[in-house]
């Protein structure tokens, strides 16, 4: 067994417009893991993005995701010795607790000898997530398109189209997950079924023929975003000025209130539209340039 493991895994976009629960791509913004092997207590240490807010016990995601590991190949979790360094916002939008999960995983699995593949890391992470929309890409990196069926993922990985852009625009509150659900429909019509299913359809395609002028139109939603725009003061101004500045595509990332813009290489007014949309709004935001990325959670 090795002494010490780190681990960087990328943030995370998941649905991508229509996409719901079945969408995801990385982006190059991470968290860092560094774990080992000690015997007889527990350490977490958390700095960066949400110390304040992240259990330092045996509630941390990060420990029960290794603590998952030793149970999947038949060992005691005797215990760990965790630091955190985190960049990934966490109720934001970007993957923080897939990213915790991914990398709780990957990293015990390594202290312990890679005994477990990595599509069946992946199958312990959906688990663990509920969906794969957000741990597929961090753990495989680039788009994934995924199926959870009967306990395991079925996925397929498309690498991110040349020069493709991620303008993240990142409020300065939290929504939690479970809040973003809640204001979901329990049924939709098939006329918006129909909607979705096209442009999940469509949006794929586009990108993998690298036909980046089709996601204005791939990229939009009937079936979750119009109903969590009421959480989210000033989506709407900032979809159409992100838009209007150039921007390819926009949708909410994840659950959000991240909103984020794919453009053709950077855009600073696409930048400068979000921010001062978000302003208006009376929202404070900061705003990241990111690229998709073709690596997934690695070892470091």
């Amino acid at each position: 067994m090795n002494n010490t493991v780190v681990v960087a895994i990328p943030a995370t976009t998941a649905n991508m417009g229509p996409g719901f629960d079945c969408l995801g791509m990385s982006l190059s913004l991470y968290n860092e893991i560094h774990m080992s092997l000690t015997p007889g207590f527990i350490n977490i240490e958390i700095e960066g993005e949400g110390a304040e807010d992240i259990a330092r016990d045996e509630r941390n995601i990060v420990f029960c995701a290794a603590k998952r590991v030793f149970t999947e190949i038949g060992e005691s979790c005797v215990g760990l010795s965790i630091k955190l360094i985190n960049q990934i916002p966490a109720s934001r939008g970007l993957g923080s607790s897939a990213s915790a999960i991914v990398g709780g995983l990957v990293a015990a699995n390594k202290l312990t000898g890679s005994r477990l593949s990595q599509e069946r890391l992946l199958d312990l992470a959906t688990e663990m997530e509920g969906h794969p929309d957000n741990v597929a890409p961090a753990l495989l990196g680039g788009i994934i398109v995924s199926v959870f069926q009967e306990g395991k993922v079925h996925y397929l990985r498309v690498s991110p189209p040349e020069g493709l852009n991620a303008v993240v625009a990142i409020p300065e509150f939290h929504l939690s997950t479970h809040s973003a659900r809640e204001v979901l429909p329990k049924q939709v019509s098939m006329k918006d079924a129909v909607f979705n299913l096209s442009r999940s359809a469509l949006l794929v395609a586009a990108l993998c023929q690298n036909r980046l002028e089709m996601l204005r139109v791939a990229g939009t939603d009937a079936l979750h975003q119009p109903y969590r725009t009421k959480l989210i003061p000033g989506m709407n101004e900032v979809i159409e000025g992100a838009l209007q500045a150039g921007a390819l595509n926009v949708t909410l990332s994840g659950a959000g209130p991240t909103v984020i813009a794919l453009t053709d290489g950077e855009k600073p007014a696409v930048n400068d539209a979000m921010k001062g949309a978000f302003q208006r709004a009376g929202v404070s935001c900061q705003v990241k340039n990111l690229k998709p990325t073709v690596e997934g959670a690695r070892i470091i």
